[in-house]
């Protein structure tokens, strides 16, 4: 999967927007909170699950190409290499179950319609 294949993806999902809150590193965000991180032009971090130990699974099943992400690993965020181990579905719907769980965290005012 090419880079431009993974941020169409996410730009695909009701109310998805791209931002780069740090220099180049580009985000992509559903109302004012980011649901794919692509600073990395060989990775995505995602929301993999509601805990660190639930987020955990993907280190176990991909070690070499799974890591908690920096900084906010501890709230269920992983990176995820693309175009490594992991298959290309897997990584879609990681970013799929990423935007799900950001959009049921946000205000009713916020989430897409």
């Amino acid at each position: 999967m090419t880079r431009d294949e993974l941020i169409a993806h996410c730009m695909a999902k009701p109310g998805a927007w791209q931002d780069t809150p740090w220099e180049d590193d580009l985000v992509v965000k559903v109302g004012p909170k980011i649901f794919a991180f692509l600073g990395n032009r060989t990775a995505v971090g995602v929301k993999c699950a509601p805990t660190r130990e639930a987020a955990d699974e993907w280190l176990r099943r991909f070690p070499q190409d799974a890591a908690a992400s920096p900084y906010i690993g501890k709230s269920g965020w992983n990176t995820l290499t693309v175009g490594g181990n992991i298959p290309d579905e897997e990584i879609l719907e990681a970013v799929d179950e990423s935007y799900r769980w950001v959009v049921s965290k946000l205000p009713k005012k916020d989430r897409p319609a």
